[in-house]
């Protein structure tokens, strides 16, 4: 409006500009990539735009750009429930659920009464050796009201136990429901031991007495924690649910009445795309099982509980993983889960403290109450991004799951060994991206904090697993290892970085070698030890490399290494043992620096 007056209705704001295609978007793509390539090995438009595609673990493809598409989204509480199973009450989006597994009864009665009092919704007790006693349930659970808050349990072994220790719990009281968490195939993945499905329908019959109450959890954290792809780890709870529901619909309960029994468990991360996607997916596979099934379209909607993921979070710099759950707690949220569990900062530590509870439960509150992430329904619903990753999601799963399916079922495939093999090749992929930091770990293997001490926190019962279990497994573990071997090393643990020339030179490598370092628990130190690093740019290494490698050689050093390439010495490359640079196997060098430490040290 050239008078100053408001029009009424929307503005075009890209009015006045020129419509761009793809191929523009390619050409300044390819020119910016181009500036550091050599003449002779320029990209043009398309080349440009595949060598901007990622590829995320479960061979999910992320391209550069997405464009409109013509598609269907659907609406919540509709086929294919990928929007959702209802619409979003705004003031209470999803149910808090806060996971309770410190074995002293006392404690636990009153760390469950505060996390109610202050904002949780409902209450998940970890049952077991690795947890709290069946026979303390009860006073766990004393001052509950289970009118208002529902109680889930889960247990790694004895399952009916658990299951059986809350139902004469809940007695004859009033009480809103509650889930007996049964999960035979993720206790067998997780211990070792067979799949005992017995006791699967009589105790979905004993929760069918009570309006609300499920008796089955499909736990599908159990083979991610164990370093499975999110891809592999859905597709195994499928095939999970498929395989009770064949179970319960051969002891006489139809698969419309058992659909209504699953609550699905899923791990989120730090992904906060991938988190979103991977729910969405599930629920669109979970439908298209229930429409196979015969199921009424308004009972196929898959109840998903999210839960921050165990092997995301690390125990050095555990502060970072309130920001990890911050990100895992959004993804749910966009992603739409029914129920949210964020794990304590402190969880690797041991048993959480009331501070770490209160954090933990207050992340997502705040999400949901104060920056209101939680108002919308779907609210990634239409995104080009989102709707492909979701689309290629469950594709894969549903890939994925027929594959399991055609080696005899999930129990088959256990007892085959073709889960451990998925479990086997995506932690060898992942170990790979974790230790040249490809995929890095903030305050583990990048910005890590130097002369950091521990957590101390009371010691968590850990199941012993058997031979052919699937332990979990966290990607900080390999560096932790580093760490622990480095604060046994005590003074020792140092390596001499000699910088050459002025700060502009040596500067930014210097920063460099010193965050690799402490990413192993070592020091940088100017003397004392017999591993010993140089570092400048390459005019100072020109200038002074040999006589600082004579220097350290005449030191005591028997190990020097030159930050960057060794061929940036010249004829002086010869002089040094190796390099540190991009792109390394950061672990086996550190492996091997310690390894040469602790031999002088035992000397």
């Amino acid at each position: 409006m050239t008078d100053g007056s408001v029009a009424n209705g929307p503005e075009a704001l890209a009015s006045g500009f020129a419509v761009q295609d793809r191929e523009a978007w390619q050409e300044l793509a390819a020119a910016v990539l181009n500036k550091t390539r050599a003449e002779d090995d320029r990209l043009d438009g398309p080349a440009a735009e595949l060598a901007l595609h990622r590829t995320l673990a479960g061979g999910l493809d992320v391209a550069p750009l997405y464009l409109r598409e013509e598609r269907a989204l659907g609406v919540p509480g509709a086929m294919p429930f990928t929007r959702g199973v209802a619409l979003r009450d705004g003031t209470l989006p999803w149910d808090v659920r806060q996971l309770h597994d410190d074995p002293d009864p006392a404690r636990s009665r009153a760390a469950v009464l505060d996390d109610l009092e202050h904002g949780v919704t409902s209450v998940w007790v970890h049952v077991g050796d690795d947890g709290i006693a069946a026979a303390d349930l009860g006073e766990v659970l004393a001052d509950v009201r289970l009118d208002l808050a529902p109680v889930v349990v889960s247990a790694t072994a004895d399952q009916a136990a658990a299951a059986l220790a809350l139902h004469e719990h809940v007695g004859d009281s009033p009480s809103v429901g509650g889930n007996l968490g049964i999960d035979p195939v993720g206790a067998a993945i997780r211990t070792g031991a067979t799949a005992d499905l017995s006791s699967l329908a009589a105790l979905v019959h004993l929760a069918e007495q009570r309006e609300g109450w499920r008796a089955v959890t499909v736990d599908a954290r159990v083979l991610h924690e164990a370093g499975a792809t999110e891809v592999d780890a859905l597709a195994v709870a499928v095939a999970t649910g498929i395989a009770y529901l064949r179970h319960l619909e051969s002891a006489g309960v139809a698969p419309a009445a058992a659909f209504a029994h699953l609550e699905f468990r899923v791990p989120t991360t730090a992904d906060q795309f991938l988190t979103a996607a991977a729910l969405r997916a599930l629920r669109r596979v979970w439908a298209r099982v229930g429409e196979a099934c015969g199921v009424p379209e308004e009972r196929r909607g898959a109840r998903t509980h999210a839960v921050t993921s165990l092997r995301m979070f690390s125990r050095e710099d555990p502060w970072v993983n309130v920001l990890r759950s911050t990100l895992a707690t959004f993804g749910a949220s966009v992603g739409g889960a029914d129920a949210v569990t964020v794990l304590p900062y402190d969880t690797v530590a041991g048993l959480p403290e009331r501070f770490s509870r209160r954090l933990a439960r207050n992340t997502q509150i705040l999400l949901a109450d104060e920056s209101n992430v939680g108002r919308v329904t779907d609210p990634g619903g239409g995104s080009w991004y989102l709707e492909a990753l979701t689309d290629e999601v469950a594709a894969a799963v549903w890939t994925r799951f027929r594959e399991v399916e055609a080696a005899g079922g999930v129990v088959a495939a256990l007892e085959d060994g073709l889960l451990h093999s998925w479990v086997s090749a995506a932690t060898a992929e992942r170990a790979v991206e974790l230790s040249t930091r490809r995929t890095p770990l903030t305050g583990v293997s990048t910005f890590p904090l130097a002369a950091e001490s521990p957590l101390e926190r009371r010691p968590r019962r850990v199941a012993a697993p058997s031979g052919q279990a699937l332990p979990p497994l966290r990607d900080a573990a390999v560096f932790e290892q580093l760490r622990d071997r480095a604060r046994a090393l005590g003074a020792h643990a140092t390596v001499v970085v000699r910088t050459l020339g002025t700060q502009r030179d040596f500067g930014p490598r210097q920063t460099f070698v010193d965050n690799l370092l402490a990413a192993g628990g070592l020091a940088s130190g100017e003397s004392g030890s017999t591993v010993a690093v140089i570092a400048s740019s390459r005019a100072g290494y020109a200038e002074h490399a040999a006589r600082a490698v004579a220097d350290l050689r005449d030191s005591g050093a028997t190990h020097v290494l030159v930050a960057g390439r060794s061929r940036e010495l010249g004829d002086d490359a010869g002089l040094v043992d190796g390099e540190l640079h991009d792109g390394m196997d950061v672990v086996a060098v550190l492996d091997d620096l310690l390894t040469r430490l602790e031999t002088e040290g035992a000397r």
